[in-house]
């Protein structure tokens, strides 16, 4: 029979087109494997069906939909203290969503049928999750747990933008969201604390602390980060003028934008950051979801979600 598997669906992604397409997915996973279904019926359910499901006794948690889906469902892997539900249960995913910069690190397929027998093949891989406490939109104190990548600075401004627009135009909507931001974007002084000790103070655009590779849409930000090396990368894109955002566009969603001098990169367990003007709002990018602002923590927390991948 297999792991007993719960399959999360939210009918939103891509504007709502998997809503619509569904029932015919359910019967291609339905041939790969057998699961029950629990639908969202709005944000952060899936938090909730994912933690109700592995409480229950799920031991494979699928999830079809995009990144914000993804993020959602990790969450839903540790209660809200940050301790693993189920340490020894499953995530998989069936891609499905408008940005898919998570299931790229990955190389996982986009063709359902293909997606499903890697699920069906549960060939598993531990996995680093960042856990990040920060300030929310309504300035309480909050935190959340992330798979693929956390960032502050115009990230968050686009986030925002993006899902402000319903997502409608794909991948073009983070495009058209990305030249709006940069026209209005006015970069921002931050203090960063790596491990405690080290500390710099910068002109950013974006930093991206990075468990994966890929965000906003297929930029390659962190091409070197490893989802099992127990660090995140940071890689801080700095005093950048829109020139200068025009001619690293390109480079970054190649990934060979690591030697340009107002790109750095380095590797830590604990990343602290702040603005240098307390009253500024430095918003904070969590999976393609904009929840809150600096000043935030983000912590890795080593081998700590099983990962369904397509094997060695």
């Amino acid at each position: 029979m297999g792991p007993r598997t719960v399959v999360i669906v939210n009918p939103k992604s891509q504007g709502g087109r998997l809503g619509k397409r569904w029932p015919e997915l359910r019967e291609t996973l339905g041939r790969a494997f057998p699961f029950d279904e629990a639908i969202t019926e709005q944000a952060g359910a899936a938090t909730r069906l994912a933690r109700e499901a592995l409480r229950a006794g799920a031991e494979r948690i699928v999830g079809v939909g995009g990144d914000g889906t993804v993020n959602e469902i990790v969450n839903g892997f540790f209660d809200e203290a940050g301790q693993a539900i189920a340490p020894e249960a499953s995530f998989g995913l069936i891609p499905f969503g408008t940005g898919g910069d998570f299931r790229r690190t990955f190389d996982l397929p986009l063709d359902t049928r293909e997606a499903a027998a890697v699920i069906a093949a549960n060939h598993r891989q531990r996995i680093d999750v960042g856990r990040l406490t920060f300030v929310a939109t309504d300035g309480s104190p909050a935190a959340r747990m992330f798979a693929n990548i956390a960032s502050f600075g115009v990230s968050g401004v686009v986030d925002r933008l993006v899902n402000q627009s319903g997502k409608k135009l794909g991948r073009l909507s983070f495009l058209w969201a990305s030249v709006r931001a940069s026209l209005a974007y006015e970069n921002q002084r931050v203090q960063v604390t790596f491990d405690g000790a080290d500390r710099i103070e910068l002109a950013i655009n974006t930093v991206a602390i990075a468990n994966g590779r890929y965000f906003g849409g297929a930029m390659k930000v962190a091409p070197d980060a490893e989802v099992d090396d127990g660090k995140l990368d940071v890689v801080a894109l700095g005093d950048f003028g829109l020139m200068d955002l025009m001619t690293a566009s390109r480079r970054i969603y190649k990934g060979s934008h690591l030697g340009m001098s107002k790109v750095s990169a380095r590797r830590a367990t604990i990343i602290e950051a702040e603005p240098i003007d307390p009253a500024a709002n430095v918003e904070l990018d969590i999976d393609g979801e904009s929840p809150g602002r600096l000043p935030a923590r983000f912590e890795v927390k080593p081998a700590a979600l099983w990962m369904l991948t397509r094997g060695p």
